[in-house]
């Protein structure tokens, strides 16, 4: 396998025209490389072709793929897109844009190579991340967040930095084989994506390369998240739980974040100053402490960052609250495992869910919180997936599905299931304006008419949004204006 210093001249093909590509294609120039780009939307090829960029379509790469020495991927192309099958096939090396990071960063080309502090997990990944760099800027680090959140590493790389804080997806790890962190911690591991890893076994694998530096986190509360630190061969391993932390670990006791690994029983901070509700919040802030530590970030540092911490948007934020009913936008609840735990954190919800579940089951989130609802808004291409698990073990939860039709205006059909639960399905058109606005109305309005004060309207979609929406932070948008618009 090539590496960095072995590039220059080198015909190396870049797959994905996003801002990923670009930063590829910003990172390999300095090394003398004759890169060519590909991808599936011929537009963006002519875009690129006419800033004198070489491009390719896929299928002319796969029939040249032997020309290339090395493949720089974008990490949604997944192992079974033409381009890459081919390139496995032939023997042509695989890099993602965060193994091309590494390797720059660990050439020596910016200087001393940098301290990488890892997350990724099925559900926290943001939150815990943006957690930790507020410790490390705390501390008085020279610290970026970037990855999955923030700038890709790739464009940070000549920057005078200390720390990386880097969240990294699952399709970003499975293409960097080579990563071995500072530290790095594994949230949880719940079913997500299996349509591009093939399998939960896949998907939990690719998850544990963040496991493979000197120091590796775990989530103790998560089953699969254990049986990974317990495979980890990393020198140190540290777990982090909601309960009392033992040798080697942190954890909860007496209402505060305790360090048993780094410390002797050092406390961090008050669980009361995290500003994220529920036990996720707590967890979240322990990963991110549990990484801090691995670079001696100390407990002040730790305490003030999580008191002046700011959740980021579309993360559990309070949208309203009118006649006793607070409205939440959760939109980046983006699979089952995500969706379940911001529920956990209310009593009460009226639950708007729906989208892409990615082969994800949602029988065992909906069976774990079926108490906690007081109603149900279903919306998206697998809805009825939902609503079938609902019916399983939620009879008695009223469900509202919105829909798009032909017809105008907002039509109603009320079907009594076998327990004698109504069940309603609107069909919405959009009448004029956007439909993405216009259903989104619908759902406000339906989940406004089954709350009760007390209680609270979720937007945890446990789906991604690309049926409906341009993104998860177009659906929370459009979320939070509805709520303004039918509740004031």
């Amino acid at each position: 396998m090539p590496d960095v210093e072995d590039l220059t001249g080198a015909s190396v093909l870049v797959t994905g025209a996003g801002i990923t590509g670009r930063a590829i294609l910003a990172a390999l120039t300095p090394l003398g490389v004759r890169a060519t780009l590909t991808d599936d939307s011929p537009t963006a090829l002519t875009s690129y072709a006419q800033k004198g960029v070489a491009v390719i379509d896929p299928a002319h790469a796969c029939e040249r793929i032997s020309d290339f020495a090395l493949v720089v991927t974008s990490p949604g192309f997944p192992p079974t897109a033409p381009v890459l099958a081919a390139a496995a096939a032939a023997g042509v090396p695989i890099w993602g844009d965060v193994e091309l990071a590494w390797r720059l960063d660990r050439s020596g080309r910016f200087g001393p190579p940098r301290r990488w502090l890892v997350v990724t997990g099925t559900n926290g990944k943001t939150t815990t991340t943006s957690m930790l760099f507020a410790m490390l800027e705390a501390a008085g680090l020279r610290a970026v967040l970037c990855g999955n959140i923030g700038d890709p590493v790739l464009d940070l790389l000549d920057r005078p930095i200390d720390v990386l804080a880097v969240e990294l997806s699952s399709f970003q790890l499975h293409w960097a084989p080579s990563l071995r962190p500072e530290a790095g911690v594994v949230l949880n591991v719940a079913e997500d994506h299996l349509d591009w890893h093939g399998s939960m076994e896949a998907y939990a694998q690719d998850k544990a390369r963040a496991l493979t530096g000197r120091v590796a986190v775990g989530g103790l509360d998560d089953p699969v998240a254990v049986r990974l630190l317990e495979e980890s061969a990393a020198p140190l391993r540290v777990g982090f739980r909601l309960g009392e932390p033992g040798p080697g670990e942190v954890g909860v006791r007496d209402g505060a974040l305790v360090d048993n690994a780094f410390g002797r029983g050092l406390v961090l901070a008050e669980t009361d100053s995290i500003p994220v509700a529920g036990p996720v919040g707590v967890l979240d802030a322990l990963a991110a402490a549990s990484l801090a530590r691995a670079v001696g970030v100390p407990a002040e540092a730790i305490a003030g960052a999580l008191a002046t911490f700011q959740v980021g948007r579309h993360r559990a934020e309070v949208v309203a609250v009118s006649g006793g009913i607070t409205f939440v936008d959760d939109s980046k609840a983006t699979n089952p495992h995500a969706a379940q735990a911001s529920i956990s954190a209310f009593p009460r919800v009226v639950w708007v869910a729906g989208g892409l579940l990615k082969g994800a089951s949602v029988d065992g989130m909906v069976a774990a919180i079926a108490d906690r609802l007081a109603g149900a808004v279903l919306i998206g291409r697998d809805r009825r997936v939902i609503d079938e698990a609902l019916s399983r073990h939620a009879p008695d939860v009223p469900v509202v599905e919105v829909v798009t039709g032909e017809d105008s205006g907002v039509l109603e059909k009320a079907e009594p299931d076998e327990s004698g639960v109504t069940r309603v399905t609107r069909m919405v058109d959009a009448d004029g304006r956007p439909l993405a606005e216009a259903v989104m109305t619908a759902v406000v309005t339906a989940a406004r008419d089954l709350a009760r004060p007390g209680d609270t309207v979720l937007l945890a979609p446990a789906g991604a949004s690309f049926d409906q929406f341009s993104g998860y932070g177009q659906r929370g948008d459009l979320f939070a204006a509805a709520v303004r618009a039918v509740v004031g």
